[in-house]
């Protein structure tokens, strides 16, 4: 990290993460139900679809082409906010935390207000795909801004790459420990190695029971189905307010 952005970098308690990464799953298999097929919490998709909006020129098009500035907009915006913050002397995990969830609240009124969402090309529609979208971006660049050794808890490609490495490391490490038990330097990089894939496997798992979940909820109660991840971030914010700066 560049000597500019010298931030606080907290370890989260271990259920965090992956209660992040449960609410990103569920917000993300949520919209594209919602939403016509978009994918807030993860730009890669955002990618594929503004390129196939300006091919085929769909309907809602407007909206998949300005998801990508919209996600780069809100790292922007989290990254100078937690750069204020931590310059007085304030706690920005916090703060950041406060201001996903604000967002979220904007895009669960948004959702209740415009339904039935039915219209691609609809304000509400937009509206709420692009709070949505600042909402998922603003966690991505929290996490790796402010909370130290925790993976993404949006993006899962990268994430599937390291936990396959992070396995046969962990497969390495426990035979290796197997032909040399007494050695401690073995019995470390095993201990690290298991550590290392159980954090992500946490990770991977919320946002996969996420997903799951926020289609689930989509289908029985609609937008309503929002005010689970959005109780599971303010519970997050409460933590975070909770803890001594001391800490950071």
């Amino acid at each position: 990290m560049s000597e500019l952005l010298v931030l606080r970098r907290p370890r989260p308690p271990a259920v965090v993460p992956p209660l992040l990464s449960f609410t990103a799953g569920f917000i993300d298999s949520f919209t594209v139900l919602a939403l016509f097929g978009l994918f807030v919490a993860q730009v890669t998709g955002s990618f594929v679809l503004a390129a196939a909006a300006i091919v085929t020129n769909e309907q809602g098009a407007l909206t998949k082409l300005l998801a990508i500035p919209v996600f780069l907009l809100a790292a922007v915006t989290t990254t100078i906010f937690a750069v204020m913050l931590e310059r007085r002397g304030r706690a920005g995990l916090a703060w950041v935390l406060g201001l996903e969830c604000a967002v979220l609240t904007g895009f669960l009124l948004t959702a209740l207000i415009g339904r039935p969402l039915a219209n691609p090309n609809a304000a509400s529609v937009t509206a709420a795909s692009l709070l949505g979208l600042f909402a998922m971006g603003t966690q991505s660049a929290t996490v790796r801004l402010l909370m130290k050794d925790v993976a993404s808890t949006n993006v899962m490609t990268t994430n599937t790459t390291q936990i396959g490495i992070d396995a046969t490391e962990l497969l390495l490490a426990w035979q290796a420990r197997r032909r040399a038990p007494a050695d401690a330097a073995v019995a470390a990089a095993y201990d690290a190695a298991r550590a290392r894939f159980a954090a992500l496997f946490a990770i991977m798992l919320g946002f996969l029971v996420g997903t799951a979940a926020g289609a689930l909820a989509y289908v029985a109660i609609g937008a309503w189905g929002l005010l689970l991840p959005l109780a599971i971030m303010y519970a997050i914010l409460a933590w975070a307010s909770a803890r001594p700066l001391a800490q950071d």
